[in-house]
């Protein structure tokens, strides 16, 4: 059995790829590597550069004996798509689009998608479970619905395909010292750089209804979103029942203070944090009920806020920020 991991060469996708490979499924790779990196592409696994947006390279990939995907690849960032909405469309939705028709023209009958907790925008209630109303708030979070819907769509008129989507919540650390998260719009990143440059990391709004005044989410290490992947793929592969969307998070909420602590304590560092004005449309709180996973597919997230840090501050400190302003 050989799965296809779409954006295999990102930072998230680069962590369930070396999951795969360590639990002995075979693994094929496509990335345009518009944000991922080639170097991140564990040895001897075969490698397709190209976009899923670009047919052809689809179908160069699943010809290499694929017969299940796990579909990574994609812009994420909902502040970034309300500013280029369309590019978010084209990505997420057309590339969806173009899997789907390789998927059912090859017969391919599995189906791993990668969610995300923004296709429930400002829940109504903190702690969400996965039969809430859906109400995304950008293109970002409507491109990722749209992408469950057309899943969902394809497998009513194609009982053989078996899937599954993941919503994932706030996804943080490392599990390989050379696997590190560069990205310009992550927190973790955002707060290194800031530290490494002597200036104070900031803290948007200190005034909501929690614990502290700062926002509360929901932060999951990669390396168990990882073994979340793992644990997904093999139940499709053996016809395991799945339900069509399973939170993937911790159940616990941290604050943002809570978490600028945790890494200023981690670095060393003695910056005060700074507090800005809210940003629109950060929710007060959001966390996952993750009952439906750890009850389904006996899965439970295994490290904490600390485990996160630690290891995301050694990878940054092995690699440094090559390729972070890209």
């Amino acid at each position: 059995m050989t799965w296809l991991l779409t954006g295999g060469a990102g930072y998230i996708g680069s962590h369930i790829a070396r999951a795969f490979v360590g639990a002995d499924m075979p693994v094929v790779i496509l990335d345009d590597l518009s944000t991922g990196y080639r170097e991140f592409v564990p040895e001897g696994v075969p490698f397709v550069e190209g976009s899923v947006t670009d047919p052809e390279a689809v179908d160069r990939a699943l010809g290499l004996g694929v017969t299940g995907v796990v579909h990574l690849a994609g812009w994420k960032y909902a502040g970034v798509s309300v500013e280029r909405p369309l590019h978010f469309y084209r990505q997420n939705i057309v590339g969806m689009q173009v899997l789907l028709e390789a998927v059912a023209g090859r017969g391919i009958d599995r189906f791993l998608f990668s969610s995300s907790c923004a296709v429930y925008g400002t829940p109504a209630e903190p702690r969400v479970t996965e039969d809430f109303p859906t109400g995304p708030e950008s293109p970002y979070g409507e491109s990722k619905l749209v992408s469950e819907w057309m899943l969902r769509a394809v497998a009513e008129v194609t009982p053989a395909l078996r899937h599954t989507s993941l919503r994932y919540f706030n996804v943080v650390g490392s599990g390989d010292q050379a696997l590190v998260d560069h990205s310009p719009y992550n927190l973790f990143p955002q707060v290194f750089r800031a530290i490494a440059a002597g200036r104070r990391p900031t803290i948007w709004g200190d005034d909501y209804p929690t614990r502290d005044g700062t926002c509360i989410r929901d932060y999951i290490h990669v390396s168990d979103l990882a073994d979340a992947h793992v644990r997904g793929a093999q139940r499709l592969d053996a016809g395991d029942p799945c339900a069509v969307a399973y939170n993937v998070g911790r159940g616990e909420g941290s604050t943002v203070r809570e978490v600028l602590d945790a890494m200023l304590r981690v670095t060393g560092s003695d910056l005060e944090p700074d507090v800005g004005p809210r940003r629109a449309g950060d929710p007060t709180e959001i966390v996952a009920d993750a009952t439906l996973i750890r009850r389904d597919w006996g899965w439970q997230a295994r490290r904490d806020l600390d485990d996160m840090v630690s290891s995301a501050w050694d990878a940054w400190q092995h690699a440094g920020d090559a390729g972070g302003g890209r």
